[in-house]
């Protein structure tokens, strides 16, 4: 991922995330910031964003279901561990800003400040950001934009030079206050020991009784501090999530984004591009072709000329070149390689590989196990924590029996091997390369290479090329 660093030579970077609160108007019980986007917790977009700036360290401020964001913000963030900070009891954004005083208040570094709930920032508006507030030596810079229904938001008063006034919320805001489409996005920086010596000053004396982060500017501007102000102009890039319906119109607005790039940078073709569902860290290949209803999520991988047909989903899974997915099935965390064809109504999961030319067929599963080069399961068949060779054929019905009541054990099936309809191989079991089982054989022990075994136990019936 491209670095940020810091364009200024007398302080660090420092981000704070803000993702303590429940979120009222998402009418759930789940924490907003836990909601996902894209396949992935609202939390987690800031969290890649923030990640991007190099910064010397990300603090993210938990309250409601801090556990779980505290995990979705350390598996995006891998290596690169945040370190959280509790706010206690949801009082406002100043009180949430100010649970980060022991670890921030003596850092001197520039902070970026940032609301978990707006995922679509990008790192360059970020930077352009912090650009300005080393430019302008504010202590703190306001990210606005400007709306043209800015209803519900904090607007940004300007005095007679157009400079910083102060903000002013909806809710506090005068009839003119209200006419003012200028508003405050959510986003700042701030130099740290500012920021904190200003937040002991705040006061809950607004309707809602809160200590507002927004008292802050004007707080330090009264101080004799610089107020700058860095205005966006896309509005969407840097608004918050609040409601149920707000999400799915980001959902659209992302999966809109991620299929037009699909289509003009990489040579895919979706016949029905309103109809499709792909995660943007998915990668397809030139000359694909996806149709109506696919889904393909997470950090899927799909070579050259592919089909996906109808109907199917694909998640976190790896296909070759030339592979042909037919009508509704189900691959996850599983891996196809070159020439494959599965379906339809089949379902790959659990790490199941494909080898070059293998065929997978109606309604069959495969749990945990490798298809090897040129073999065929076409029919109704189960195969689990299995291992089948080259140019094998797998009848209609055959049944990988791999569970005993207590673990799964293992099939292996050679290299030239014909199972027959309605097999049943009671794991652990092996049968030998260039093997036949008849139709509806049970078989419980190995069958020895070059044989044909039958019947329920199955049985040696003849050494295969031996007259019986």
């Amino acid at each position: 991922m491209p670095q940020y660093p810091s364009s200024t030579n007398k302080s660090a970077l420092d981000v704070l995330i803000l993702a303590a609160g429940l979120g009222t108007r998402m009418k759930s019980n789940v924490a907003k910031v836990l909601h996902k986007l894209d396949g992935r917790p609202l939390i987690a977009h800031v969290c890649r964003t923030a990640a991007k700036l190099a910064p010397r360290g990300i603090y993210v401020v938990v309250g409601h279901q801090a556990e779980q964001v505290q995990a979705a913000a350390e598996q995006e963030l891998g290596e690169q561990k945040p370190s959280f900070v509790s706010q206690k009891q949801q009082r406002g954004t100043g009180d949430a800003a100010n649970a980060g005083r022991s670890a921030l208040a003596k850092a001197n570094s520039t902070i970026v400040l940032l609301s978990g709930d707006v995922p679509l920032v990008r790192a360059e508006t970020l930077r352009a950001l912090i650009d300005e507030h080393a430019r302008s030596r504010a202590s703190c810079t306001i990210l606005t934009i400007r709306l043209e229904n800015p209803t519900g938001y904090g607007r940004v008063v300007r005095d007679a030079g157009g400079n910083f006034s102060k903000i002013v919320e909806q809710r506090d805001a005068t009839d003119d206050e209200r006419q003012i489409r200028e508003v405050n996005s959510g986003i700042y920086c701030f130099d740290s020991g500012k920021l904190f010596a200003a937040l002991e000053k705040i006061q809950p004396t607004n309707s809602q009784g809160e200590y507002y982060l927004t008292d802050v500017p004007a707080i330090l501007k009264e101080d004799g501090d610089a107020i700058a102000l860095y205005q966006h102009a896309d509005s969407r890039e840097v608004s918050g999530i609040n409601t149920r319906a707000e999400l799915a119109e980001f959902e659209n607005l992302v999966r809109r984004r991620t299929i037009r790039r699909l289509m003009l940078e990489a040579g895919v073709t979706f016949v029905d591009p309103s109809n499709a569902y792909v995660s943007s860290d998915a990668k397809i290949g030139r000359d694909c072709i996806v149709h109506p209803g696919v889904h393909i999520e997470g950090n899927a991988v799909l070579g050259e000329a592919c089909e996906i047909q109808q109907g199917s989903r694909i998640v976190n899974s790896r296909l070759g070149d030339r592979v042909t997915i037919k009508d509704h099935c189900l691959i996850v965390d599983s891996e196809i390689s070159d020439d494959c064809a599965v379906g339809p109504f089949a379902h790959l999961r659990m790490n199941a590989r494909m080898e070059e030319r293998a065929v997978v067929g109606n309604f069959v599963e495969v749990k945990k196990s490798k298809i090897g080069r040129g073999t065929k399961s076409m029919h109704l068949t189960y195969l689990g924590d299995a291992t089948i060779g080259e140019n094998t054929n797998i009848g209609a019905g055959t049944v990988t029996c791999n569970y005993d009541g207590k673990n799964k054990n293992p099939t292996i099936i050679e290299d030239n091997v014909r199972i027959g309809s309605d097999t049943m191989l009671v794991a652990p079991v092996r049968v030998g390369e260039g093997s036949i089982t008849g139709a509806g054989s049970v078989v419980t022990e190995d069958v020895p290479p070059q044989t044909l075994v039958a019947g329920v136990p199955a049985r040696v019936k003849k050494k295969l090329g031996e007259s019986k």
